[in-house]
């Protein structure tokens, strides 16, 4: 039986997100690097150069990639042969990683939970609570995945409630969210109207910001 103590599950959750906030994946760099010598626009070169250098220099000197430092997803799948040295629940030992790390002082995170979601929405100070998910499996171990994530990869969805007889494609095309699902090389069909055109492009900088890499850094969207 393995026993998970409770400060080394704390200083692993803590370490892993001072890592990924200044380190990008090794073989993103030599994708962008190969991308970069076969690019022939002096614009997307120049683009793509600055991504480099900004990660170079945020990998050498330990500071965020992006201002946007995220909020914590946790994904853990607990072995049922593991045993917890600890009386604090999972939650609480992730978030107390959570708060290791966003407060540290040799590299502090930006903190961007708020509590209560709705209401008062005052800032926690230390990013907690995150956003846990545990599986239960066979075994006498424990796999802990995790990302920040930015506000723009959270921020592409509506709630609606339907009639229990309303149709999804009679109602998709009269919501607002129909203007945003457009390619991003294209404008939605119908006139320019201000709402639309709003739309279209808060939507088209959402979009590369939350599907490009961390290192967008060096030139954020021009939010709206």
């Amino acid at each position: 039986m393995t026993t998970i103590r409770e400060s080394d599950f704390i200083q692993s959750i803590a370490d892993a997100l001072q890592f990924i906030s200044y380190y990008h994946p090794a073989d993103y760099i030599r994708a962008l690097a190969a991308a970069y010598a076969a690019e022939e626009s002096p614009a997307a070169k120049d683009a793509m150069a600055q991504i480099l250098v900004n990660s170079r220099m945020c990998a050498e000197g330990h500071r965020p990639i992006c201002q946007d430092t995220g909020s914590v997803v946790v994904f853990l799948k607990v072995g049922m042969e593991v045993r917890w040295d600890t009386a604090l629940s999972i939650q609480a030992l992730v978030d107390a990683g959570v708060r290791r790390a966003y407060l540290d002082p040799d590299n502090p995170l930006r903190a961007s939970m708020v509590a209560p979601p709705i209401g008062a929405r005052k800032n926690t100070g230390d990013n907690t609570p995150a956003v846990v998910h545990v599986e239960l499996v066979p075994g006498d171990r424990v796999e802990v995945r995790l990302a920040a994530k930015g506000g723009g990869s959270e921020n592409k969805s509506k709630f609606t409630i339907l009639n229990p007889s309303d149709s999804l494609v009679d109602w998709w095309p009269k919501s607002p969210c129909s203007a945003t699902s457009t390619s991003m090389n294209s404008k939605p069909a119908g006139p320019p109207t201000r709402s639309r055109s709003c739309a279209w492009n808060c939507s088209r900088r959402s979009m590369h910001w939350a599907s490009a890499p961390r290192g967008w850094a060096v030139s954020p969207p021009c939010w709206t």
